[in-house]
């Protein structure tokens, strides 16, 4: 048992969120319901920011042929860390139209390059840049067993991520406007970034040989990061195998650093993939491509926000959110009703009613939930509910619509204050 504090395997497996089994597979973590509460709350959280940003979202599939990925640069570069292809039969091409053509399918390491097709499917005017799309996919890397860690180094990852079309002109603020997001997100769900960090290519042969793209991209990123005022660390080594990168670092409570969001200037890919747009002078150009996560893999991140709030959400990402408690079998109708009332206004809600134990038992029980509604004979009689909160407090008694009423007020101002 690892003892650091709030360590987020031993508190998944307390409070029902996650959990592993050998005949899935090491590094291949299901979701209970509790943690996928969590989860789908931080994906619906993301999308809607993503939105209201200008981003469309898509959806693409987790395989791609090899071809895919030879003219990435994936198979090339990033080989090692991908499963081994997989044969296409004869039979199966037929199915997919093909004529026949047999071939390799491999599980994607990466959405950039079916980004990059999606993009290239119809002509794009200088009018429609910039073109964000987005879209929150699965892919696989081939971790070594001794690097995997409950949900913070997974073999099946699910990423938050997004590539911007646009100019050359428009790229420092494309990217400039990724860090604000990502910024707006860390203080939304409570995240601290320790550091930023420009990361740079090594001396080993593991990047693409192409001096002029390493010096446009890395002067561009040196510019984004003087506009955002954000002071950082150079750091060789630390570069995708075509670009560079600023990585958003954060630490565990142990203090250790990772890379949670990423924010990219490409010039890579768009040429491998012949991208072009028709410019105002009727000529084609070649856009540019910024990658962007604002918090890089699900698991990864919910994965620190377990280990950040030791297992007491914020409200609004709590997996309950208020649970009622009568105090004897003659309230529970009443306790029932404010439940569904609850779940009507989209709280998240539960009854734990006597048959559980003791009042002072099923409250203990509770002590992660931000909020306790207690029903006795007498709140029943009035319509009333005795309001307890996570932290102690307990602010008296209301009326029930009252109480709902500032619930889901806290909750729809995503902060970290229970009450007002």
């Amino acid at each position: 048992m690892n003892d650091r504090p709030h360590d987020h395997r031993q508190l998944g497996r307390e409070l029902g969120l996650f959990g592993t089994d050998p005949l899935i597979g090491a590094g291949l973590p299901y979701w209970l319901p509790d943690g996928a509460v969590v989860r789908h709350t931080v994906e619906e959280y993301i999308r809607e920011a993503e939105r209201a940003a200008g981003y469309r979202h898509v959806y693409s599939p987790a395989l791609g042929k090899r071809e895919l990925y030879e003219i990435s640069g994936h198979w090339e570069h990033y080989r090692e860390d991908m499963y081994p292809p997989m044969k296409l039969g004869a039979d199966e091409a037929d199915e997919a139209g093909e004529a026949g053509e047999a071939g390799e399918v491999v599980l994607r390491p990466s959405l950039c390059p079916h980004h990059a097709l999606i993009y290239r499917s119809r002509s794009h005017s200088y009018r429609e840049l910039p073109l964000r799309l987005a879209e929150l996919g699965s892919m696989h890397r081939a971790e070594p067993s001794g690097a995997l860690g409950g949900l913070t180094r997974v073999r099946a990852i699910h990423l938050n991520d997004a590539h911007v079309f646009c100019t050359l002109g428009q790229a420092v603020q494309e990217a400039g406007d990724a860090l604000e997001l990502i910024a707006r997100a860390y203080a939304d769900l409570g995240i601290e970034a320790v550091r930023h960090r420009l990361s740079l290519p090594g001396e080993d042969g593991k990047y693409v040989a192409d001096p002029e793209l390493w010096r446009r991209s890395i002067a561009l990123l040196r510019e984004v990061l003087a506009k955002a005022g954000v002071a950082y660390e150079e750091a060789e080594g630390e570069a995708a195998f075509y670009g560079p990168k600023i990585d958003v670092q954060i630490a565990d409570p142990a203090g250790r650093q990772s890379t949670l969001s990423t924010v990219q200037i490409d010039f890579h890919q768009p040429a491998r993939f012949n991208l072009h747009y028709t410019g105002a002078d009727g000529a084609k150009h070649r856009p540019v491509m910024v990658h962007r996560s604002i918090v890089g893999s699900v698991e990864r991140v919910v994965a620190h926000l377990i280990e950040v709030h030791g297992g007491a959400f914020p409200a609004w990402l709590a997996p309950v959110q208020l649970v009622v408690l009568p105090v004897a079998g003659e309230q529970v109708e009443q306790a029932s009703a404010l439940v569904r009332q609850a779940l009507a206004r989209g709280l998240r809600a539960e009854l734990a009613g006597p048959e559980r134990g003791t009042l002072g038992a099923r409250v203990r029980a509770a002590r992660l939930v931000p909020y306790q509604a207690v029903i006795g004979a007498r709140e029943a009689g009035a319509g009333l509910a005795a309001v307890r909160l996570r932290d102690g407090r307990r602010p008296g008694e209301l009326p029930v619509s009252e109480l709902l009423r500032r619930i889901a007020a806290r909750v729809a101002a995503r902060g970290t204050v229970l009450w007002e």
